[in-house]
């Protein structure tokens, strides 16, 4: 008999999926016992998710272990209890834990275990094989720091089982020391039949909410049915601040502070609206930007003063100066808003610069600026690198106030945004393209429409290893949060001053403690407020790395890293290995990137190369249905042979669903766009009517053909500020000239083989040579020859301005200003070299394959690529990057080699006698 699946979701679906001969009547797999445990400690979260499945049936069966945890937690600890047996979750650096995924993902194993769902959750689903009357427990354990939002903390705690189960419990605890200011519990767990279910308590300092619903009240319930439960529990607080400075806590050497003051007045504030109308933003997003801006102006207050700017290709403002913001001018504003319709491009970097110069205008004493970005698409008119726009508005804010972006929709180009608000004391945040986007708008505004306190700086004796202590501006109903170390141990007391502007004058705060210990640790984990310390530091230290360069950035992504491994947290650095019972393989857990779109059914390729979305043959168990792993799995490998290529997950953050990628043996012929395609940005719009042309043209490529570049090698290029790499084949067999700077006389050429390179020839001035091929590397300095061996012990050779540097299967080579690492991979059995040139002259004329790392492009609608005055139609596919030793798959828009390189293949032809030694 064949083995039949079960899949078991928890916190999200449960479904059982049998043969036809089988009943529903019967449940072959039980979850017995599902406990969620979360416990709040001074605002930090720990919660634990626990299920006991048994497999009553005598044959084996898959399950699967999905669940849905906030995006801003960090998965710390995930453990199976097989038969006794444990199979614990490991926390590794990414690119260590990339060549497993890599490996699972060329098995056709679904190896990432981590992806968006909707706004607020990511899904952690992992599987195994279930042996006849055998039980598993899963445990999964996420850590998050609450953030208070409009004067409250909210815990959201996911349980959807899809299957009623006998010992069904929610338990939440929450300590807050000064005491809970007032509580309350809503969503779809706590309403109709399942309100008896629901039972609160306070005592003090503590509060306790419990969920204990029986199987009837599992299977009656509004969002229940024969399948179980599906909904939400949200706990909703807010602490007593009985001190104006705060609440300090500490313990075993580690501190917290909250700052949240409520005795003082609001500032006015100077607000400067920034909206985009361009063509993308046609259809419901004007009209529901329309209406929150209504609401907004609506509710600015007298002594506010404020402007607006609507830009495309043009910029326009409404006034030219800030206006106060009165009942007729609060009019007159909304007349003008009403009147926005969506036209031409978007010229993103004349707008803000527009906005900080009206500001600036403005005087900034006894007020709060704030400058505020919406935006749905990304820059391609004017000045359209980021990186240049970037650096102008960080240049013309100069710290004075902060920039808020605002990302409409999946088309924004949302880094961008994201490292320009970092980089000006402000944040991004994306407004997804629903119902309630106005109300996504108008939320955002209320978080920052009550300036406080301006200025803020938060110091404290005798502490070290702080988290973020200045602050440009507190808004009510947010709260300030420092963490550090104390160092001096014999400190009986601890002090903190916090100094800041308040609407009439300087204010200072300050306050001490006793630094006793922390009561209510739980005993299975560190102490909570070194967690949350560590926590805090990793979440700032990925934020403040957005924003910074060159060493300050290494130092800042070493310090996250180091710290996200030594607490065991899943971040965008690390990644959690499970390795599951002999012959199941592994998987691995990734941070997904804020961005990706909400997870999609999984897709396979069809006999024709499309993708379509699974349809399941299984029903009457659950709202979804399945199929056999069996089954699955055959169609997936005959649909996969069929049309010769396979599904490939990506784990970069770009693509959160499988990606179509066309094999090395089955290759899409790409075509530049005709000429009529290729006129100037000048020209172009995103009007209907060239969108339409963009559509017909695109149609016109041709599709899938049987092409076999089987001596094709992908080159990948990253350049600096552009959000995705391009990617472009070489024919093998080539002499290649890689990289050439007449300036400072070096030049290095390859012989590309069928996996990379076979041989790599370096030559520095007259006397320098350097040749590397797979086995060993011979260089001669002008005087001496000297050979290394692959895999020998590390040895470091300088000598007049190179250094040569060998460590295993990587030599690091500086010549003058030049500097490449080569890497040795292996892959078949085949042995290969690639480089990655890691520094080069600047504002030089640099040659060959590898001197593009300056590259700019543009991408346009319709997966057109644009360099320079042309345009080509691209592929959204992947590469392996083996300019890193761990070779990560990465997604990357595929073009024709001519587009990037700008030249011919012939071109690029280097000397037959660059290969001597």
């Amino acid at each position: 008999m064949a083995r039949a699946t079960v899949i078991l979701t928890l916190l999200g679906f449960l479904l059982i999926c049998v043969t036809p001969s089988q009943t529903i009547k019967e449940r072959y797999v039980d979850i017995y016992s599902f406990h969620i445990n979360s416990t709040v400690t001074s605002r930090y979260a720990i919660t634990v998710i626990t299920s006991r499945v048994a497999n009553r049936l005598n044959e084996s069966k898959e399950v699967y272990f999905q669940v849905k945890i906030p995006k801003n937690a960090f998965i710390s600890k995930f453990r199976m209890t097989i038969e006794g047996k444990m199979y614990d979750g490991v926390v590794k650096e990414k690119e260590e834990a990339q060549q497993q995924y890599s490996q699972a993902v060329s098995r056709g194993e679904s190896a990432g275990m981590v992806s968006s769902v909707g706004r607020t959750l990511e899904e952690f689903k992992t599987s195994v094989t279930m042996a006849a009357f055998s039980k598993v427990t899963f445990e999964l354990v996420y850590e998050e720091l609450l953030q208070r939002q409009h004067g409250k903390y909210q815990l959201l705690i996911n349980a959807q089982p899809m299957q009623p189960v006998a010992d069904f419990k929610i338990d939440v605890y929450i300590e807050e020391s000064p005491g809970i200011s007032f509580m309350e519990v809503k969503g779809e767990l706590n309403t109709n039949e399942l309100v008896n279910a629901v039972t609160t308590s306070r005592a003090g300092d503590k509060a306790w909410v419990n969920f204990y619903p029986t199987r009837e009240q599992q299977t009656e319930c509004d969002v229940c049915g024969k399948n179980g439960l599906n909904g939400d529990l949200l706990i909703i607080y807010d602490v007593e601040r009985p001190k104006p400075s705060g609440e300090l806590k500490a313990s075993d050497g580690y501190f917290v502070h909250y700052f949240a003051p409520t005795d003082v007045q609001r500032i006015p504030k100077n607000v400067v609206f920034v909206i985009d109308r361009s063509g993308s933003m046609s259809g419901r997003k004007i009209e529901q930007t329309r209406l929150a801006m209504l609401k907004i102006l609506g509710d600015l207050a007298e002594d506010d003063y404020f402007g607006l700017i609507i830009f495309d290709s043009q910029v326009e403002v409404w006034k030219p100066k800030l206006r106060q913001a009165t009942e007729i001018n609060l009019e007159l504003a909304k007349d003008f808003v009403r009147m926005i319709q969506v036209r031409g491009a978007t010229d993103i970097n004349a707008a803000v610069l527009k906005g900080v110069e009206m500001i600036s205008k403005r005087p900034q004493e006894r007020s709060a600026s704030i400058l505020i970005l919406l935006t749905d698409g990304a820059p391609n008119t004017g000045v359209s690198d980021p990186t240049q726009i970037q650096a102008n508005v960080k240049e013309a804010i100069g710290g004075k106030f902060p920039l808020y972006c605002l990302g409409f929709g999946f088309d924004v180009n949302f880094d961008f945004l994201n490292k320009m608000a970092l980089e000006n004391n402000g944040l991004a945040r994306r407004i997804y393209e629903d119902s309630d986007a106005d109300l996504q708008l108008q939320g955002f505004y209320e978080s920052v429409a009550t300036p406080l306190l301006t200025d803020v700086q938060l110091n404290y004796t005798g502490a070290v290893n702080l988290t973020q202590t200045r602050f440009s501006h507190y808004y009510n109903g947010s709260e300030i949060v420092v963490a550090g170390q104390i160092t001096d141990n014999s400190l009986e007391t601890f002090q903190t001053e916090i100094i800041a502007v308040s609407k009439n004058s300087k204010v200072t705060y300050q306050d001490s403690m006793f630094t006793k210990v922390l009561a209510g640790v739980l005993p299975q984990h560190e102490n909570s407020i070194q967690r949350l310390w560590a926590y805090l530091t990793v979440k700032q230290l990925l934020e403040k790395e957005v924003a910074l360069t060159g060493q300050e950035k290494e130092t800042a992504w070493e310090e996250a890293l180091n710290l996200s491994l030594k607490y065991q947290f899943v971040t965008p650095l690390t990644s959690m290995v499970v390795t599951k019972p002999q012959g199941e393989g592994t998987q691995v857990a990734h941070k997904p990137k804020e961005g990706e779109k909400s997870k999609q059914r999984q897709r396979s390729p069809t006999s024709d190369g499309r993708l379509n979305s699974h349809k399941s043959d299984c029903s009457g168990f659950g709202r979804t249905a399945c199929r056999s792993s069996g089954y699955q799995r055959a169609r997936m490998f005959l649909a996969s042979r069929m049309s010769g290529s396979r599904p490939v997950h990506l784990s970069d953050g770009w693509m959160n669903s499988q990606v179509h990628r066309v094999s090395p043996t089955w290759q899409r012929s790409h075509h530049p766009l005709t000429a009529k395609a290729r006129s100037s940005s000048k020209s172009r719009s995103s009007s209907p009517s060239v969108m339409k042309q963009r559509v017909h043209e695109a149609s016109q490529l041709p599709p899938l053909t049987a092409t076999l570049p089987v001596n094709d090698v992908r080159f990948l290029i990253s350049a600096p500020g552009q959000p995705k790499p391009l990617c472009f084949d070489l024919p093998v067999a080539s002499k290649l000239r890689l990289l050439m700077d007449t300036s400072s006389d070096f030049s290095m050429s390859g012989m590309l083989s069928s996996k990379g390179f076979k041989q790599i020839a370096v030559q520095y001035k007259t006397d320098h040579h350097l040749v590397l091929n797979t086995n060993d590397i011979h260089y001669y300095d002008g005087l001496n020859n000297v050979t290394f061996l692959w895999g020998q012990k590390p040895t470091n050779h300088e000598t007049d301005g190179v250094a040569v540097i060998l460590r295993e299967d990587e030599m690091d080579v500086t010549m003058g200003t030049v500097r490449v690492v080569f890497f040795r991979h292996k892959k078949d059995g085949k042995k290969f070299l690639w480089p990655a040139v890691q520094q080069q002259p600047k504002n030089v004329n640099i040659q060959g394959i590898l001197g593009k790392n300056n590259l700019k492009y543009e991408e346009l609608p319709g997966s057109v690529i644009k360099i320079k005055d042309q345009e080509v139609k691209a592929t959204w596919s992947t590469a392996t990057d083996y300019r890193r030793s761990s070779a990560p798959v990465l997604g990357c828009w595929l073009v024709p080699y001519i587009f990037v390189l700008q030249g011919q293949h012939s071109d690029f032809i280097a000397c037959r006698r660059c290969f001597k030694h």
